[in-house]
């Protein structure tokens, strides 16, 4: 495996691109990313990758449209350089959200973000929760679409007061992605009815359930300004919520964010690393969870052609296997 299996990280996340390759025993594989005067960006293969298996970490985190030219770029060298396959493996896929016709004469962004990696060079891509699962369907080349849930339940289970916790949904959308969480944990869940007014600025909304004396685990897939969970916050201490532990696959914390989030009260902020969280947003009281053991399993899988659906029996519908 490790001859005919190359990784090589685009530059946005090399923290979590070492980890994948050392999980797997490999060495992170070399290339040159410079700029030219003019700013170019201009992207060097600095190794043999003639008919290997090439994987390409990237996440699309701020700044967003150099990262994915950065990718693409990548891509399109790797393919000239005659990899036998190429996958992107884009932990956090920005414009995920995206994803739809929600005003006059805009783009459907995840749409054309999707046909730029094929037409860059991608075979495959291999990402993880989405912020709407539909983008799925954009991709006209095989797509894994990876889940951070279990990983994250795993963490709670060691808390304590688990016989009071509740897992909350920021809004009637999230509450399924909430939903998988509260059955891996195997406890209640709870909906904050709310309305986006803009990119920033959310309106206060209504408590579905009872949380009143309950350890409260505010779930999403990402978060960037954080005002939707200062508001589900403010929302759940007017309903007489106890603890609130805030919870996000993606810590994407940009603009004033993390002294908002260090201001709210909460007990303790946990995400996970597809995206790089800077030491200058790092908080004393946030926990990072590390997915690259489910990255690099992922990634062993698709090499070797086994399935990567039975890396969730849980939320396919299976049972757990004792």
């Amino acid at each position: 495996m490790k001859e005919e299996l190359k990784i090589f990280c685009a530059g946005s996340n090399p923290d979590l691109t070492t980890s994948i390759a050392e999980v797997l025993g490999l060495e992170l594989n070399s290339l040159k990313i410079a700029r030219f005067s003019n700013d170019n960006i201009t992207v060097q293969i600095q190794e043999n990758v003639r008919e290997r298996d090439v994987f390409v970490v990237q996440s699309l985190t701020t700044p967003v449209s150099e990262q994915i030219m950065k990718m693409l770029i990548t891509l399109d060298a790797l393919r000239s350089a005659s990899a036998k396959r190429i996958t992107a493996v884009i932990p956090y896929y920005s414009y995920a959200r995206s994803d739809k016709k929600d005003a006059p004469r805009i783009s459907i962004t995840a749409r054309l973000i999707a046909d730029l990696l094929k037409t860059a060079g991608a075979d495959r891509v291999l990402t993880m929760d989405l912020h709407s699962p539909q983008v799925h369907g954009f991709f006209s080349m095989p797509v894994d679409h990876l889940t951070a849930t279990a990983l994250i339940a795993d963490y709670f289970k060691n808390k304590p007061g688990r016989e009071k916790m509740i897992v909350v949904a920021t809004d009637a959308g999230g509450a399924k992605r909430a939903g998988r969480l509260a059955e891996h944990l195997d406890v209640p869940i709870a909906i904050v009815d709310k309305r986006r007014i803009s990119d920033t600025e959310v309106a206060q909304g209504e408590m579905v359930g009872n949380v009143r004396g309950k350890v409260c685990i505010i779930f999403d897939d990402e978060i960037a300004t954080g005002s939707t969970i200062l508001e589900t916050m403010k929302t759940l201490k007017e309903a007489g919520a106890g603890k609130i532990y805030v919870s996000a696959v993606h810590g994407v914390l940009c603009g004033d964010a993390v002294p908002r989030l260090q201001e709210s009260g909460m007990e303790e902020l946990v995400v996970t690393n597809t995206v790089h969280i800077a030491e200058e947003k790092k908080m004393n009281n946030m926990t990072v969870l590390s997915v690259a053991p489910l990255l690099a399993e992922a990634i062993r899988r698709i090499h070797t052609g086994e399935s990567i659906g039975e890396m969730f029996p849980q939320e396919l519908g299976m049972k757990p296997q004792s």
